[in-house]
């Protein structure tokens, strides 16, 4: 018996038989295509694409009707991507200026494209990397004549074993009834993890070089929660999950029995769970998890993967979109957080050695404040379509607080003029994801009508790690003390101002951290759709009062180990 470990990303246990899924596609190289047979070449690449874009429309159409919305979101977006210029004409160009043969052109174009997103700070934007390389490899197998796939052979009750998987894999192996799935590539936030938990199937990723162990045929044990996998176990330990399989299944019976009710405390406590959202099109997955708005809105996906920044119609047709459609519920938008590290605007902005401590989100807002005007324009326009609030990243000084506040008056006086219609009282937050905005919160404060802690950014930058590095990763660690009392900090200063706080980073969407944090005095979480279950659960089951003496023990506390142990104690309901 051989014991496995990677990160648990879908909670529950699977027993079976391994499925060891090869997708490795061959090494590609450039050829010389002959004049005559360019453009035959480039109808080759065009039936490729074609090809995979009818794939994914297939697999679309197989998601049953009951499944979780954020299935069918997640094939769209790889059906966008597929559609993406980047993706579906600038290799056509290569074919035909370059005579360089398609596999080689769609390599050239997804390395250029991988390069863009791996420089990006934001985890969420850093991601899409993979999204891009499943559509890319989609095609390829298309061109490479491997349009067989493996999984069409495999037996319901199955555990797959792979290198990774895409969202569509995801959805095709839940209709063959998979049992789970690991893969020695992928992290938490990957659409492929995401879409697992909300498909119920328990999964593991960053199991590095689970293939390598697993045979096919063996008997494994899947254990999504702790990211434990373990390899020919004996009766015993069988015996033992089966027994945990059995309250999985309990617990989650019950949670789809929650998606109605409130949000309330034991003792009265209303609690906001709000979704994060990427695209307009995720608003049907809020919408779908009774969302009490959106609490982070990411606006990048407009600005990439394109030679020029979307007009300011663009902009305002997709915020308005995404306003009328909550009805009536608060939209966060957040103001661009892009940095040098991706030109939008061609203005010549040079590259930094570490884009995480460059020009950035509002500082690069403010350095060209042309391109800035804009989304200013398009949000404030927005507003008038719904409850539109306006979120400020990055912030680290009262100066930049102040320089977009100027803006935004400007952008105001502009609108007057030109008579149109926006909402004057405009609320505006800021973000607190630098260790210099938690500790000075109190000084932003009386100029912003909400906070929202990012602790995605606020972890990294307080311990100096980058957690998709897989040397350091092991430090990243939300329950630091440090990074405890900088969130305590700014809870704080808004209780003083009277302003209310969220949290819109991962910490918010884990159940695992819901008590503490109500504890410390959040009452606002904004999180992937998906998860918003599992924290409306540790909300109905609390009592306020206790977890916030329970709370002020953990802040007190000097040993890290200590507080993991106490915060694992905080959600036994027994003692809750």
């Amino acid at each position: 018996m051989l014991a496995l470990y990677g990160t648990g990303v879908s909670e529950g246990i699977s027993i079976g038989s391994a499925f060891v899924l090869s997708r490795e596609l061959p090494d590609v190289a450039p050829q010389t295509v002959a004049p005559k047979e360019i453009e035959r070449e480039v109808e080759r690449f065009v039936q490729a694409v074609q090809a995979a874009r009818d794939q994914l429309l297939k697999i679309r159409g197989q998601i049953p009707s009951d499944a979780p919305i954020e299935a069918a979101s997640f094939i769209d977006t790889h059906t966008l991507i597929l559609e993406d210029k980047m993706i579906s004409e600038a290799p056509i160009e290569l074919i035909r200026t370059q005579r360089q043969n398609a596999e080689w052109a769609l390599k050239i174009q997804s390395d250029q494209l991988a390069e863009i997103f791996e420089r990006m700070e934001d985890p969420y934007l850093r991601n899409k990397k993979t999204d891009v390389k499943h559509v890319v490899d989609r095609v390829m197998r298309q061109l490479l004549a491997r349009g067989v796939e493996e999984d069409e052979i495999l037996d319901p009750g199955e555990i797959v074993v792979a290198t990774d998987l895409t969202p569509a894999d995801t959805v095709v192996l839940k209709n063959k009834e998979i049992n789970a799935f690991v893969t020695t590539l992928g992290g938490p936030i990957s659409h492929t993890a995401i879409l697992a938990r909300s498909l119920g199937i328990p999964a593991i990723v960053g199991m590095h070089n689970a293939t390598l162990y697993i045979r096919g045929g063996e008997q494994i044990i899947v254990d999504g929660k702790r990211g434990v996998l373990i390899i020919a176990p004996d009766d015993r330990t069988i015996a033992e999950y089966q027994s945990r399989q059995r309250d999985v299944l309990r617990r989650r019976e019950a949670l789809t029995r929650l998606r109605k009710s409130r949000a309330v405390t034991r003792d009265g406590k209303a609690v906001t769970l709000q979704a994060n959202i990427e695209l307009p099109a995720d608003i049907d997955a809020a919408i779908g998890a009774r969302a009490a708005g959106i609490g982070l809105y990411r606006t990048e996906f407009l600005f990439m993967n394109r030679a020029a920044p979307p007009s300011e119609e663009e902009q305002f047709r997709a915020y308005a979109h995404v306003a009328r459609a909550l009805a009536g519920k608060p939209v966060t938008i957040r103001t661009i957080d892009i940095g040098a590290d991706k030109q939008v605007d061609g203005a010549g902005i040079r590259p930094t050695v570490n884009p995480a401590l460059g020009l950035r989100a509002v500082r690069l807002c403010l350095h060209d404040p042309a391109f800035f005007r804009p989304q200013l324009r398009a949000i404030l326009r927005a507003s008038a379509f719904g409850r539109v609030r306006l979120m400020i990243p990055m912030l680290s000084s009262q100066d930049e607080l102040f320089r977009v506040i100027d803006l935004i008056d400007e952008t105001k006086s502009s609108l007057k003029r030109a008579g149109e219609k926006y909402n004057p009282r405009l609320p505006i937050g800021g973000m607190v994801e630098i260790p210099a905005a938690a500790v000075s919160a109190d000084l932003f404060a009386p100029y912003l009508d909400f906070f929202s802690i990012g602790t995605n950014d606020l972890i990294q930058y307080t311990l100096a790690i980058d957690r998709t590095d897989d040397t350091v990763s092991y430090l990243y660690d939300p329950l630091h003390p440090a990074v405890l009392r900088l969130i305590s900090l700014t809870i704080e200063a808004a209780k003083r101002a009277r302003i209310p706080v969220a949290m819109c980073g991962e910490m918010a969407g884990d159940a695992r951290y819901t008590r503490l944090l109500l504890g410390m005095g959040l009452r606002e979480f904004s999180m992937h759709p998906a998860t918003l279950l599992m924290v409306k659960r540790n909300v109905l089951s609390s009592d306020v009062a206790k977890l916030t003496r329970y709370a002020r023990r953990v802040l007190n506390s000097r040993d890290t180990q200590a507080v993991h142990e106490m915060v694992d104690s905080l959600n036994d309901d027994d003692l809750i």
